[in-house]
């Protein structure tokens, strides 16, 4: 990102999902489809509580990277946010944006009042870059999520 380009992260309200489409495939191809995946967002996801934020460059309506949260209560997180999906577009990679939305996530949740805030990432090695934003950004991993397909 040139010191030109100014980025803003913002909500991604339902009739703009299609904006975060190419940030977020890189991070779920299996949603390679852009109606497919805005279908599965706004009509499954968004009435479950999935909100979406996007990091954008003035001058382009799509989004350089994104991020899919929820905000939940459990009895071993007390009020938490949750994020599902954290991503960033290949050619927009190691200029800040995903650190950009985890900022703005955090600072979401603390205006929620949330006690906590989570996210899972993947561990093989194509997922190192991501671990080292999360501790440079104090995330501690605290557990194994264990799962099984069905």
């Amino acid at each position: 990102m040139t010191a030109s380009t100014s980025r803003v992260a913002r909500e991604v309200e339902r009739g703009e999902t299609h904006l975060v489409h190419e940030a977020m495939k890189a991070l779920r191809p299996a949603y390679e489809n852009r109606d497919h995946f805005v279908e599965t967002v706004d009509r499954l996801q968004r009435p479950e509580g999935y909100r979406l934020v996007g990091a954008f460059l003035e001058g382009q309506e799509e989004a350089a990277a994104a991020a899919g949260f929820r905000e939940g209560h459990s009895l071993s997180w007390g009020h938490f946010v949750y994020v599902d999906d954290l991503s960033t577009a290949p050619s927009e990679r190691t200029r800040g944006h995903a650190s950009a939305l985890v900022d703005w996530l955090l600072f979401q949740a603390r205006s929620l009042g949330c006690d906590q805030f989570h996210l899972d990432s993947g561990c093989g090695p194509d997922r190192y870059d991501a671990h080292r934003l999360y501790y440079n950004h104090r995330l501690a991993i605290t557990a194994h999520h264990f799962a099984l397909k069905l």
